[in-house]
């Protein structure tokens, strides 16, 4: 098939939504598709049988765009429809795959070109944009309406979760198929982290910093928790070297600078070598309703889970998996000293997530449930042609 794939972030970078992409394009070169990416101006040129990367020209003020909404984002974005429109003239593509917020333009291409697309659903971008932005709030319904509506007129939606699945469904989509991530230690975690040395037990969490993770509660309740054993550390790894600063100020302000040791991004490549030096991994997470590519890997490093017990996290884990806790400081950090104080608790709950890693979320089941997919839109491309 002859697809233009729609990518609104850098890629290729060692973060959520880039390393699933990356996935995806994997997967389709390996079906022998020809796919024209268009993308962001930003990220590291990578290369796959039969796929062209399409980039933006850089936007003024656009360099490093950050994860979530920006005004660098949205400089990209219309750069990225305008880009859009002359491959669908140049490439002519079968299907617009359409990824977070570019579902607008499979959209549009859709209704002036009949172009069928699929919408990648990694989010709620409804909720998304209310949540990230005091100044939204009252557009909540107008937002819910477009995405509703984007839904509705897709060939497929593709969500990453059980709850986009479900708001998909509820809007009316004629098709979903659900793709969930997947651990990234199947095909990267080659590269040795030097050893951490810090005091054990070590609590470790993994990925950017923005608001939504949590971080904020995390050092709060990790405040709390050292009351009752001083002797833990919590290492962060990952995050902008503004946020990484904020949140280091913030530890000295709650007295806890000497515990908690910022590492700052690592290659995607160490994530084993880091994962296996921790004693539990975190994931904090506040708001959204994905599931975090992180918790996968998480769970395939065999080590014990703690997150908040929201549903962007329990309609993946259960406590079978997982030490699930509220999303408020108390409850977190007597989390987090039951689990300092209780190895055997640790070791329990490691094997139960090893176990549940290796048997759903692995590449093998990933790539089946793609080509099951694109082998029914090739069908009903076919059929449509056909008529």
């Amino acid at each position: 098939m002859r697809i233009l794939l729609i990518a609104p972030q850098p890629f290729y970078q060692e973060r959520g939504t880039p390393i699933a992409v990356d996935l995806l394009l994997r997967v389709l070169s390996a079906r022998g598709d020809e796919v024209h990416v268009a993308t962001f101006h930003e990220g590291a040129n990578v290369s796959y049988p039969g796929v062209t990367l399409h980039r933006i020209k850089p936007p003024p003020l656009a360099r490093g765009v950050p994860p979530g909404f920006s005004l660098k984002k949205i400089l990209c974005d219309a750069a990225l429809f305008f880009l859009v429109n002359r491959l669908v003239r140049e490439v002519r593509p079968q299907i617009i795959h359409a990824v977070e917020e570019s579902v607008f333009f499979g959209w549009h291409h859709q209704f002036w070109h009949g172009i069928p697309y699929i919408y990648d659903m990694d989010s709620s971008l409804a909720r998304q944009l209310v949540e990230s932005k005091p100044i939204f709030q009252g557009l909540g319904k107008v937002f819910q309406g477009l995405e509703n509506a984007a839904c509705r007129h897709a060939l497929m939606v593709i969500p990453v979760c059980d709850a986009l699945a479900d708001i998909a469904r509820a809007a009316g989509a004629p098709r979903v198929t659900l793709l969930r991530d997947i651990s990234l230690l199947e095909r990267w975690g080659g590269e040795a982290e030097p050893a951490l040395g810090v005091t054990r037990p070590v609590f470790m969490y993994v990925g950017n910093l923005e608001k939504y993770q949590g971080i904020d509660l995390l050092l709060n309740s990790w405040a709390l928790a050292t009351k009752k054993n001083s002797a833990m550390s919590l290492v962060i790894v990952g995050g902008a070297a503004t946020h990484i600063e904020k949140y280091r100020q913030r530890a000295a302000e709650l007295g806890v600078a000497n515990s908690v040791h910022f590492l700052g991004p690592r290659p995607v490549g160490r994530l084993a070598s880091l994962l296996t030096q921790a004693d539990v991994l975190l994931s904090p997470r506040t708001t959204g309703n994905n599931t975090p590519m992180k918790i996968y890997s998480y769970l395939d490093a065999g080590k014990a889970v703690l997150a908040t017990d929201l549903p962007t996290h329990t309609q993946v884990l259960t406590p079978e998996v997982a030490r699930l806790a509220p999303a408020e400081p108390v409850a977190f950090g007597a989390a987090l000293a039951e689990l300092a104080g209780d190895a055997i608790l640790r070791a329990r709950l490691g094997a139960a997530a090893k176990r549940e890693a290796q048997a759903k979320y692995s590449f093998a089941a990933f790539q089946q449930t793609l080509r099951a997919a694109y082998t029914e839109i090739e069908s009903l491309i076919t059929q449509s042609e056909a008529k």
